[in-house]
């Protein structure tokens, strides 16, 4: 079995970070081929519809291409370069990678909440009317069809056709084939994929998780085992027969790290210890970006304790509803409470923390405002407005400036 050298801590963060691409700004000018190469870089796009400041999907891309035409996503959807199913949680995922979660579409049950058996025999006849619709009439959204009575919020209270579409989703039956002001459009797999048979394309769920492993080792980059599975969510993941067959072919070497212990390293991230690894990006993260989403390994590898907090009752929250984790230059060294108040063109930092123990220099004050003037303007703001913030940062910047000054 190969083995390398030891690593320092820091190495090990620039390696993943590598892996994620956001070592490194990207140099040039994002081109819509980008889309689905950062997707499969990272294999999966994590879904969420919060749009405080940018919805989470953009985010994650912007931290890693910067500023691009946000309808490219879309477009990478409506083309089929990218498909919509459930991955690490609602995820976009390049289309190559169909065969991957194709099983989980056959078995629905296992998915718990995202599939409702008893909901689907007692509204067969429903469910065949609407199929027949689509059929007959093309792709739909919930909000074509109307609502008879008053509902809460919650996917409990979702009205019956928005129920028997997400069923219909999980089932593979439906596939979303564009996305309109983020609000799924929903067409039949049959149209979208005609020439799919599961009988020759679709593979075993042994297979599957055996290339989900594979996946997230490469977009992991340096892993623990424990690690692995959360990536795609797998719940029965053969890790030690896949971790020793992994190595005998050589696409995983055993590593140590300062202060981890032992780890495992992707083998196309092998040429990047040939030379010392310098990490030279700044971003604001969004709460759903890969790097943070596993709050056990964002401790383990960046010392950095994060919590989402989007669905923490406001009277719990540490820190906010959409805290943006910041990444300069390979360390997490902050966090933000932001939102856009488009009407007025102003991103507004609620709150700014550092991480404890972090010194300020003069090159991350400087980098920290370019990254959030390069996020505000792709947004579409003239001004940044700090209403909290370490006296030594409100120094230095103001709480208030207009981009580009």
């Amino acid at each position: 079995m190969n083995r390398v050298a030891s690593l320092s801590l820091q190495t090990a963060r620039h390696l993943h970070l590598a892996a994620q691409g956001l070592l490194r700004p990207l140099g040039r000018r994002a081109r819509f081929s980008d889309i689905h190469a950062t997707v499969r870089q990272m294999s999966l796009l994590q879904i969420d519809t919060i749009n405080v400041v940018a919805r989470s999907p953009y985010l994650v891309l912007f931290s890693r291409l910067g500023a691009y035409q946000a309808n490219w996503l879309e477009q990478a959807l409506t083309s089929g370069a990218l498909f919509e199913y459930w991955a690490h949680e609602a995820c976009f995922i390049p289309v190559e990678d169909y065969p991957l979660l194709r099983h989980r579409m056959l078995e629905p049950q296992r998915l718990g909440w995202k599939y409702n058996q008893q909901w689907v025999e007692e509204h067969q006849q429903e469910i065949t009317d609407l199929l027949q619709h689509i059929s007959a009439n093309g792709p739909v959204r919930a909000a074509d069809f109307s609502n008879d009575k008053q509902t809460k919020p919650g996917w409990w209270a979702w009205k019956p056709h928005k129920r028997h579409l997400e069923n219909l989703f999980s089932a593979g039956q439906l596939m979303v084939v564009e996305r309109r002001n983020f609000q799924r459009v929903y067409d039949l797999h049959s149209r979208v994929m005609p020439d799919w048979i599961d009988e020759q394309h679709a593979l075993s769920e042994d297979e599957a998780v055996i290339k989900m492993l594979s996946h997230s080792a490469r977009s992991l980059g340096i892993f623990r085992d424990s690690w692995l599975a959360d990536y795609y969510r797998l719940k029965r993941a053969p890790l030690k027969s896949w971790l020793m067959d992994a190595a005998a072919r050589g696409e995983i070497v055993r590593i140590e790290v300062e202060q981890l212990g032992e780890m495992w390293l992707h083998h196309a991230l092998l040429p990047l210890l040939e030379k010392p690894l310098s990490a030279t990006h700044t971003a604001l993260l969004s709460p759903f970006d890969p790097v943070v989403w596993d709050r056990r390994r964002a401790l383990e590898l960046f010392n950095f304790d994060y919590r989402i907090e989007c669905y923490t009752p406001a009277e719990k929250r540490k820190y906010g509803y959409f805290v943006l984790p910041v990444l300069h230059r390979g360390v997490l060294k902050a966090r933000i409470d932001a939102k856009m108040e488009r009407q007025a063109q102003q991103l507004v930092i609620r709150a700014f923390w550092l991480e404890e123990g972090m010194r300020v220099s003069n090159t991350f004050l400087s980098d920290v405002q370019k990254a959030i003037n390069r996020f505000a303007a792709w947004q579409g703001a003239n001004e940044v407005i700090i209403e909290n913030a370490p006296a030594e940062l409100l120094a230095a910047w103001s709480n208030r400036w207009s981009i580009g000054e």
